[in-house]
């Protein structure tokens, strides 16, 4: 995606409640534990000008919040233009919800606007008081396998990162391993804003952003045959790996790679965009994603010129 990011940004905050959480189911059938519940609005849109001339065929795509354990989703409100033809809703794999926005044709001058909010219930994640029954999955499905190889900037074979996830890992099970390959990658890589450069940049710099300190860890746990993945949510990410208890039940433990230390537990409630750093998106055929973008595609009519977008991606 494009380098929107500023890490560690503040809470879009409307209410807090607790509790409401409590248990609930884990998606594998184990369960989470949930701290407070924060309901906050964000609205997700598209704003298509034909400044240039009219034009015609206008069709965009936008990732908006969906459903997880820790976060509830539900539209509210609907600013949509009479100009805008279809306004559907689809889901990619690995669970990434796009708003489809499609006109038909647009004057020359003329202004459409396909604009939701949503309000979200978003729950911290408390972790487990009892780590000792967490094992790494021996046989991980092919969901998790998923959450297995080399994706965008997260390069499991680089020599560098396979030496420190062998080093960090040594002789280590279950939580424990993974909490030293966290402590390894917090220790190796010190925070600090830039541009990206993906895992191995990082690890031989020696510094790196929110983003290049999640790429690492994921990176590290991979190679070690832990299942994680990125949370992309509102100005920041943040990693998850996958344990199994002893019944072979299992779930994803949330971390913050980058700031303040929190293993296995996540008190931020930002609004949770997507999860995953592998994603094929049909109107990008051949590119794999490390995370599902904005996208617009339109064609002039003749003496007219692209149209102009703003997308729109905000707390209300």
């Amino acid at each position: 995606m494009v380098r929107t990011f500023a890490c560690l940004v503040a809470c879009l905050t409307v209410a807090v409640a607790r509790g409401q959480f409590v248990d609930a189911p884990a998606g594998a059938g184990a369960t989470i534990e949930f701290g407070d519940v924060r309901t906050q609005k964000y609205r997700v849109g598209v704003v298509v000008t034909a400044a240039n001339g009219a034009c015609r065929g206008v069709y965009a795509t936008m990732p908006v919040p969906a459903e997880w354990p820790e976060q509830k989703v539900r539209i509210v409100a609907e600013e949509v233009s009479p100009a805008v033809t279809r306004l559907t809703y689809r889901t990619l794999s690995g669970g990434v919800k796009q708003m489809v926005v499609e006109i038909a044709e647009l004057p020359a001058g003329k202004r459409a606007q396909a604009i939701i909010t949503f309000e979200l219930e978003r729950a911290a994640i408390v972790g487990p008081t009892d780590t000792a029954g967490w094992r790494i999955p021996p046989e991980p499905d092919r969901e998790l396998r998923d959450a297995l190889g080399p994706s965008p900037y997260i390069e499991t074979r680089n020599r560098r990162i396979v030496k420190l996830a062998k080093t960090a890992g040594e002789g280590l099970e279950g939580w424990k391993k993974v909490e030293s390959l966290y402590d390894a990658v917090r220790t190796a890589v010190d925070y600090r804003n830039g541009d990206l450069k993906g895992a191995a940049r990082a690890l031989a710099d020696g510094w790196g952003d929110c983003e290049e300190l999640t790429c690492l860890f994921i990176a590290v746990c991979r190679v070690e045959g832990i299942p994680a993945r990125t949370v992309w949510v509102e100005g920041h990410c943040y990693p998850e790996f996958w344990l199994e208890d002893a019944e072979g039940t299992g779930r994803w433990f949330p971390c913050q790679a980058a700031g303040a230390r929190a293993f296995g537990s996540m008190p931020d409630q930002l609004p949770i965009l997507q999860k995953g750093d592998d994603f094929r998106d049909p109107d990008r055929p051949g590119t794999t994603l490390r995370y599902v973008s904005e996208f617009l595609r339109g064609t002039p009519v003749p003496g007219g010129g692209p149209p102009q977008v703003e997308w729109v991606r905000e707390g209300a």
